[in-house]
């Protein structure tokens, strides 16, 4: 099998922009919770505590989100690396394992999101109950 230089580079612009996805997720989430977190301080309601407990959960997963689309973007340039000193054979196995880490960092943010989608519902419901 024969690998160019300019094939792992590819996933330079696709894994740079998943990863300032993932950043802005991050952010937004770490917002909301501050927010949360000083709404719980002055009414002690159990179920914002649930909230931030799901929201700490895709924490967690977009961190690992990011681990993994780091560590692409890091053996995507090992595999170039490799290649232009002219080891092939392992620079293959190198970009191999790249493209398992995106498919990994996908599959995170695809259950992360899952996650969020749910919440979401249950907002909707409490008001599809007010519509009905």
């Amino acid at each position: 099998m024969n690998l160019s230089i300019e094939t792992p580079a590819l996933l330079f612009s696709a894994t740079s922009l998943i990863l300032l996805a993932y950043t802005n997720r991050f952010l937004t989430i770490a917002q909301i919770i501050r927010s949360l977190k000083k709404t719980y301080e002055d009414n002690h309601n159990k179920s914002i505590l649930l909230e931030i407990k799901n929201l700490n959960l895709r924490l967690t997963l977009i961190r690992y989100m990011q681990l993994f689309g780091v560590m692409c973007l890091f053996l995507s340039v090992f595999a170039m690396l490799l290649l232009y000193i002219g080891q092939e054979t392992i620079g293959i196995y190198i970009f191999g394992a790249s493209l398992l880490s995106l498919l990994i960092s996908l599959g995170i943010s695809f259950w992360e999101i899952s996650i969020s989608v749910r919440a979401l519902r249950v907002h909707l419901q409490d008001l599809s109950e007010h519509i009905k």
